[in-house]
C-alpha cells in the first residue's frame, strides 16, 4: 500500500505537468519526459535523506529506511538502493523484489542487500521539549533503533530534570558518546545532546 499511494503521489505529478507543457508542442514534451525521469529517481532519494528517512507513502504505514547497523540512510546507500531498484521491478511488478524478500529472513529485497539497508517500523519517540541546543556530534558507534529512541527521549526531558540529574543520566550512556580532541573533558551531558542533536538529522 505504501508503493501505492507513491505512485499516486508521482502520477497527481505527471498529470500535472502534462497539462502545464501540453500545449508547448515538442518543446513541452521534452520538459515533461526529463522532469519525468529525474521525480522518478529523485522521488525516493530525496525523501529517504530527509529526517523522516522515508517516502510519504511509508510514512503513511510508520516505516522508514534505516542502514542495517540502525542508523540514519547515508546518500550513498540510498543512491546504491535506487539504482537496483530496477533490477527488482524486473520481470514485471517487482517480481524479483518480491522473490528475493521472501528468501531472506529481513525481508530486503535486491536493493537492500545491496546497499546494507533495512526498512523498519519507525517506533514514535515523544519529545516532551524541544531539546537545548548543541553542537551535532555522531556516536561513537553504530546505535540500535532501541538505544536511538532512549537518547532522544533523555534529550526531550533534560529541561524538566535538575542538571545534577541530566548528568547523572548523561553518565549511564558514557560508553557511546564520542571524545574529541576540542573537548575531551567535556560533561557528558553537553556530548550526549550533540549525539541527540545528531540523531535528529542535524549536521555541523
Amino acid at each position: 500500500m505504501a508503493f501505492l499511494i507513491d505512485l499516486l503521489i508521482r502520477l497527481s505529478l505527471y498529470v500535472g505537468m502534462a497539462i502545464a507543457f501540453g500545449a508547448m508542442g515538442g518543446f513541452g514534451l521534452s520538459i515533461l519526459l526529463i522532469s519525468m525521469f529525474c521525480i522518478e529517481w529523485l522521488y525516493p532519494i530525496v525523501f529517504e535523506l530527509s529526517r523522516w528517512g522515508a517516502t510519504p507513502g511509508k510514512r503513511t504505514y510508520g516505516l522508514r529506511v534505516v542502514m542495517d547497523t540502525g542508523l540514519p540512510i547515508t546518500p550513498a546507500a540510498s543512491f546504491t538502493r535506487n539504482l537496483v531498484r530496477v533490477a527488482d521491478f524486473l520481470p514485471l511488478a517487482y517480481g524479483i523484489g518480491l522473490v528475493t524478500m521472501l528468501l531472506n529472513g529481513e525481508s530486503k529485497r535486491l536493493g537492500d542487500l545491496a546497499a546494507g539497508t533495512l526498512v523498519v517500523h519507525a517506533e514514535p519517540v515523544v519529545l516532551h521539549d524541544a531539546p537545548p541546543a548543541a553542537d551535532p556530534v555522531a556516536p561513537s558507534r553504530a546505535l540500535g533503533p532501541a538505544e536511538q529512541a532512549a537518547i532522544l527521549s533523555w534529550a526531550g526531558r533534560t529541561r524538566r530534570l535538575t542538571p545534577a540529574r541530566v548528568e547523572e543520566l548523561a553518565q549511564l550512556a558514557s560508553p557511546l558518546l564520542p571524545t574529541t580532541a576540542e573537548t575531551p573533558k567535556a560533561a557528558a551531558a553537553t556530548r550526549l545532546l550533540g549525539v541527540a542533536q545528531w540523531l535528529m538529522g542535524k549536521r555541523a
